[in-house]
């Protein structure tokens, strides 16, 4: 499948910013454009979780598309809690791959610092089950406390497994000019931080961010003209029980193992020739979870992989050279199109000291809840 090819991407930096969301929109807009060295798309489809609960705003399709001086473009926005990026990338290629469009604009954006923490949290927990979760105080670090105790129980793993992820993206973060931290942290001030959700720690939670990222996508009749096109040749999404407890094992996922075989068996391709992945460390627990769920490792051996090297830069598997959500940053709706600007840039060879080497196909996995909707993209060179 080499029918959609990302043309052009950019983003801004994540963490707290002074701008509001239609500059941190227009920012990752025009820098995917330039990038793309188109200035006209057919349409424009926003990626975004909460913009009026954040910010009192609503409409930024369509105020995008005036401030990108664009109209009469087609525009809408998609809402998929926090997988709203990756979905709006899918929204994206059904209209190229449909004959819709030959040209889309996505962009994931979202402004969450300017309220106080404790209401970003209430808004976010506001996904999860309206009558078995949401009015007991359940919030998705909760879920991500309980997953990690179960998944330590369950396959005998320490906890220092998932601080070695925190250790591991802050090294990555440290390297991306994008990332909201970009201080590397050492492992004894992991597990010396503060508890948030037990046994989970204050480096195994991605912070509160503020960004934008964006996404050019292109159809056959215009692929010809980008010089170095980076193809989305596999595709999978899957959902899985509201409620968390209806589970079989909470420690699994089964819609992503079902998304990740929808979207190998489209790309024609297995774990086995995937040079990078970028995977949705909200937690660090979740990180090994995706990656067993995947195929990348057996269940309940993920972790043993973080310890032995193979999910870092050098190892056979790296995982999350940007930083993960856990440095990068994680505003809501602009994960998963940051996600794949990453693989982009690492397929082209542009991602500087945090560079694979020889990457030439990538994976990307965004998570709307803790594992509801999973979204999986291939792209490849």
């Amino acid at each position: 499948m080499r029918n959609v090819a990302i043309a052009g991407c950019g983003m801004t930096r994540f963490g707290k910013r002074e701008e509001g969301i239609y500059e941190l929109a227009t920012e990752a807009a025009l820098n995917a454009m330039d990038d793309a060295e188109m200035d006209r798309v057919d349409a424009i489809v926003v990626g975004n979780f909460a913009s009026g609960e954040f910010t009192g705003i609503s409409g930024i399709a369509n105020g995008l598309a005036a401030d990108l001086n664009l109209i009469p473009c087609h525009a809408e926005k998609v809402e998929n809690t926090s997988a709203s990026g990756a979905s709006a990338v899918k929204v994206g290629l059904a209209g190229i791959l449909s004959g819709l469009y030959k040209s889309v604009l996505v962009v994931g954006v979202e402004k969450m610092t300017g309220i106080p923490g404790s209401k970003a949290t209430s808004i976010i927990a506001s996904l999860t089950h309206p009558e078995a979760e949401y009015p007991y105080g359940v919030t998705l670090t909760t879920f991500a406390g309980f997953g990690a105790r179960l998944y330590m129980h369950k396959y005998g793993a320490p906890y220092e497994c998932f601080a070695m992820i925190g250790v591991k993206n802050h090294k990555n973060g440290a390297n991306n000019p994008y990332a909201h931290f970009q201080k590397v942290i050492s492992l004894e001030k992991a597990l010396q931080s503060p508890i948030i959700a037990d046994p989970l720690r204050l480096y195994d939670i991605c912070p509160i961010s503020d960004g934008a990222a964006g996404l050019v996508l292109v159809g056959k009749d215009l692929i010809k003209k980008v010089e170095d096109p980076v193809y989305i040749s596999g595709f999978g999404q899957a959902t899985d029980t509201h409620a968390i407890h209806e589970r079989p094992d909470p420690t699994t996922v089964e819609g992503l193992k079902i998304a990740a075989e929808q979207a190998f068996k489209m790309a024609r391709k297995d774990r086995g020739d995937i040079d990078v992945a970028e995977l949705h460390d909200a937690f660090t627990v979740l990180e090994i979870i995706q990656s067993e769920d995947i195929g990348f490792f057996k269940k309940g051996e993920g972790w043993r992989a973080v310890q032995e090297g193979v999910t870092e830069i050098d190892g056979d598997l790296p995982i999350s050279p940007s930083g993960g959500l856990k440095a990068r940053g994680h505003p809501v709706s602009a994960t998963g199109v940051a996600q794949l600007v990453e693989l982009t840039w690492q397929l082209r060879g542009e991602a500087g000291k945090r560079q694979v080497d020889g990457a030439e196909v990538g994976l990307s996995c965004n998570f709307a809840g803790f594992g509801n909707n999973s979204i999986v993209f291939i792209v490849e060179r």
